[in-house]
């Protein structure tokens, strides 16, 4: 099993990025999907979360109406499409898959995760 998360890199303060998480070696479209991030000295913090079905999301408050998580099964394929970025996103931003397949907002329940991959945000 291996979650693959690319598509970080630099950008400046109100630019845009999009993440790409793509899974192989599990029945992906019957996984939850959430992104995390994490800062040095810090603790993982979660970013937002997609159910299997894609009706459910849930993101986190300081994300909410800049980020958008979307997927696209038929290629086991994640996107956390950010936008408006502020310095306080620069983080390792991680992947991971949720065998209930629910959105949670938990790290715990996750069983599988990408390697990460760092955003930074300049002012």
């Amino acid at each position: 099993v291996q979650l693959q998360a690319s598509g970080g890199g630099l950008v400046q303060a109100g630019g845009s990025l999009r993440l790409s998480c793509e899974a192989s070696g599990l029945p992906f479209n019957t996984y939850g999907v959430g992104w995390f991030r994490q800062t040095p000295g810090k603790e993982r913090e979660f970013v937002g979360s997609f159910s299997w079905t894609g009706i459910v999301t849930n993101y986190a408050n300081s994300v909410k109406g800049r980020f958008t998580i979307s997927r696209d099964n038929a290629k086991d394929m994640v996107y956390l499409q950010m936008n408006n970025l502020k310095p306080e996103d620069t983080a390792v931003y991680y992947c991971a898959a949720h065998p209930f397949g629910v959105a949670a907002s938990n790290s715990d329940g996750y069983r599988y995760w990408g390697q990460g991959t760092q955003v930074t945000v300049s002012s």
